[in-house]
């Protein structure tokens, strides 16, 4: 893994579509976690002109589009996203092989001409919000665990940077792909939160410590009294590990 603070591994999700409390809440939390999180919520209601608002508070910006598509089309939008340089893009591992090649292809080329630091480069795998029987539904047999890691080493293999997955594949996908395959970590709640939509959850300390490299968490910051504060308990949660 890599040697992360414990305050730049957090993500917080920014789910609004203001780009002003985005902006607002951004600058707040600048000193106190990694970066934020705009997803296709924020980016379908202001686009790369939201997104660079957002982006003039000093904030690393996690750009979660889960991109996929034919794999000319996911390459194409990945140079047309390039020049917001964002910390972490996103696309599907279900759109297979080809298309992950052609984005990670994208993302460096993209990247070297527009001059930024290249974004790590991660694919989803299953959605936090699914559990056994959401899969058996879309006609996937196959446990949860045993198909994450299935997509996690065809991502390796594709050079893809990392994936995203629940806390519960972490300690699986490490043991499959290595210590430097980044693992980028959602249905993340402190103890004491509200499990809201997700079904496969864990507290920081816990994802930390099975080996995430990021963990992503939005209302117990944004929707807290003092995002602030709420931001520095995690961050003290993980420094207690």
């Amino acid at each position: 893994m890599n040697d992360l603070t414990p305050a730049e591994r957090i993500l917080c999700a920014l789910d609004t579509t203001d780009p002003h409390g985005a902006y607002g809440l951004a600058s707040k939390l600048r000193n106190q976690v990694g970066g934020v999180k705009l997803g296709l919520e924020f980016f379908g209601a202001q686009g790369p002109n939201g997104f660079a608002h957002v982006a003039k508070s000093g904030m690393p910006i996690f750009l979660d589009l889960k991109l996929h598509d034919i794999p000319h089309t996911v390459a194409k939008a990945i140079h047309a996203l390039m020049p917001l340089c964002p910390l972490i893009m996103t696309i599907h591992t279900g759109g297979g092989p080809a298309m992950m090649k052609a984005a990670a292809k994208a993302t460096t080329e993209a990247a070297r001409n527009v001059g930024c630091k290249r974004p790590i480069i991660v694919g989803v795998t299953i959605l936090t919000s699914m559990d056994e029987g959401d899969l058996k539904d879309v006609g996937l047999s196959t446990p949860i665990e045993s198909q994450v890691v299935r997509m996690a080493k065809l991502a390796q293999s594709s050079g893809l940077d990392g994936v995203v997955c629940s806390p519960f594949e972490i300690a699986a996908i490490r043991a499959a792909c290595g210590p430097d395959f980044k693992l980028v970590v959602p249905g993340i709640r402190p103890a004491g939160s509200d499990v809201g939509d997700q079904k496969r959850v864990m507290t920081p300390q816990q994802a930390v410590a099975n080996g995430a490299d990021y963990i992503v968490i939005g209302r117990p910051i944004t929707q807290a009294d003092d995002p602030i504060q709420a931001a520095r308990n995690i961050v003290q949660e993980l420094n207690e590990n």
